[in-house]
């Protein structure tokens, strides 16, 4: 049985539906906040890790630290450039089979999973070697 969500749980998976992307909780509030919606920086970090628990918000962490925040439709994959902080989409998954047999294996409900590289892209190791 799902749980009963609150007016701003609602309130941010309809702006996070709306916008369509990954976005920071502290962004989020300032969008909320912009639609004239009366919701706390704190309410927003609670509800988002309500939403979270409940398998409809997923997390991602950026290489500066930051969280951002997304429904969950699809898995996630990105190369991730750890001086200028681009992030790039990866398309294709090569743990859905494993995500498969954990699932069943260690009788944990999966509802999402994140692969990301960590690295330089090609601008910045082109300034990297330049410099060096």
């Amino acid at each position: 049985m799902e749980a009963q969500r609150t007016r701003s749980q609602e309130q941010i998976l309809q702006l996070l539906g709306k916008l369509g992307r990954e976005i920071s909780a502290q962004a989020l509030y300032v969008e909320l906040r912009h639609h004239r919606q009366g919701v706390g920086l704190a309410t927003v970090y609670r509800s988002l890790e309500a939403l979270k628990l409940g398998g409809v918000v997923q997390a991602r962490t950026l290489a500066n630290g930051e969280a951002v925040y997304s429904l969950v439709q699809e898995d996630k994959h990105h190369l991730t450039c750890l001086q200028c902080g681009a992030s790039v989409p990866i398309d294709a998954c090569p743990v859905h089979e494993l995500e498969a047999q954990l699932q069943t294996s260690k009788r944990f409900r999966i509802y999402y999973h994140t692969l990301e590289f960590f690295g330089l892209c090609s601008l910045c190791e082109h300034q990297h070697l330049a410099g060096a």
